[in-house]
């Protein structure tokens, strides 16, 4: 049942790749995204769709509709870019100084336009509606939850389950990647200050020096990693950044450090949440000091519906051979806030294989690296896997 769709995607390719080396020559940062949801439009004009645009931010809803009868399922596909410079070579690289598409964003847009067009073009294939989710603001952004407070999740005929790709330049080209339950994690940004007294460098026992109290805070979070959180439900604390002092002979009055946690329920979150902030505190005034901490919460944990990743697995093997789906043994700790859509909508989200042909993909630039390059062949499969989970699951819930 779900064959013929790759073939008809491949004879999308030249498109859906000129659609992607576009918005990736102009990428766009945050929820305002004129120039790419100007794009998206004008790829689906003089297609029989109805779009709808947030109040908000520039998501939109693209709406293929099908027997009225039928279920509903969304699929999704981000648009924003990060913010840093590209330090690549291809020929389409971007032109907009300080944004880059490192995250593939660009790839699930081109991806899902096409899958709009492969759909629209067979929509006999299809016992129901389709919806297509153009998101803005993933990147930090919160941008699914805006369009949710938006309502555009809940315009008739509501979806009854949700399906998203996530391109990975370190899976082998083309192929599938998912698991059930928790698939990503829960992301949140730690803010420590510590306030001494500055002096002088040659006096440290007239001043209260906060760089080495900082240096101990730092070694004592990682002992909290290790030795306080189940090791069965892991957290990652990394502190990225810290800063103090102006000079060479001045001890500074103050430092400050920012840094990340990564989890996987909100068990360890919270009994991380609490060690954070007793180190931070209990450390400086073991020092005669002030320790204060700013704890500001992420996206929840992204969890993949057991049932559907089955129904995934089972439509992407008969799409692509018993090579084209792996199933991963662990979650990732990067974070996704496709996770809102799924504490509403039983789905899951998949990562599809792009490593460049040319080096292992364990080798390769990864997301978020400003030389981060994909193979463009595999987003075939993308388009096709859309379309073939979409009609085999419209299909099963007649």
């Amino acid at each position: 049942m779900t064959t013929p769709w790759l073939e008809d995607a491949r004879a999308l390719q030249s498109k859906t790749v000129a659609f992607r080396r576009d918005i990736h020559q102009h990428p766009e940062l945050g929820l305002d995204l004129p120039r790419t949801t100007a794009a998206v439009r004008s790829a689906l004009q003089g297609l029989d769709v109805d779009i709808v645009q947030g109040t908000s931010n520039s998501g939109l809803i693209v709406t293929l509709k099908g027997d009225p009868a039928g279920a509903t399922i969304l699929l999704r596909g981000d648009m924003d870019a990060l913010p840093m410079d590209e330090d690549t070579d291809v020929p389409f690289k971007s032109r907009t100084p300080g944004a880059m598409h490192a995250c593939g964003h660009d790839a699930h847009t081109a991806m899902l336009v096409s899958a709009v067009h492969l759909m629209h073009a067979h929509r006999d294939r299809l016992a129901g509606t389709v919806k297509f989710m153009f998101q803005p603001g993933e990147e930090g952004d919160f941008g699914a939850r805006h369009m949710i407070e938006d309502g555009l999740l809940d315009l008739a005929p509501a979806p009854t389950a949700a399906f998203a790709i996530h391109i990975s330049p370190n899976i082998p080209s083309g192929v599938i990647a998912s698991k059930p339950g928790a698939f990503m994690a829960a992301p949140d940004q730690i803010a420590i200050s510590i306030k001494g007294q500055g002096g002088h460098a040659s006096t440290p026992h007239l001043a209260r020096d906060p760089i080495p109290v900082a240096a101990e805070m730092v070694m004592a979070l990682q002992a909290l990693v290790a030795r306080r959180i189940d090791a069965f439900d892991p957290v990652v604390l990394t502190i990225a950044k810290i800063e103090a002092g102006t000079t060479h002979n001045v001890i500074p009055e103050s430092a400050h450090m920012l840094g990340t946690l990564r989890s996987f329920s909100e068990r360890s979150r919270a009994k991380a949440h609490e060690g954070i902030r007793r180190i931070v505190t209990k450390i400086a005034e073991a020092h005669e000091m002030e320790g204060t901490v700013e704890i500001t919460a992420g996206y929840p944990v992204t969890v993949n519906n057991a049932a559907f990743v089955e129904r995934v697995k089972g439509v992407t093997t008969a799409l692509l051979g018993e090579k084209g789906y792996r199933d991963m043994p662990s979650p990732v700790m990067g974070a996704e806030d496709w996770s809102y859509v799924l504490q509403r909508l039983p789905g899951c989200m998949v990562f599809l294989g792009v490593a460049p042909t040319d080096v292992k993909p364990a080798h390769a630039h990864s997301c978020h690296s400003n030389r981060m390059v994909m193979d463009e062949d595999a987003m075939a499969h993308g388009v096709a896997l859309h379309a073939a989970i979409a009609e085999q699951y419209l299909a099963s819930a007649r």
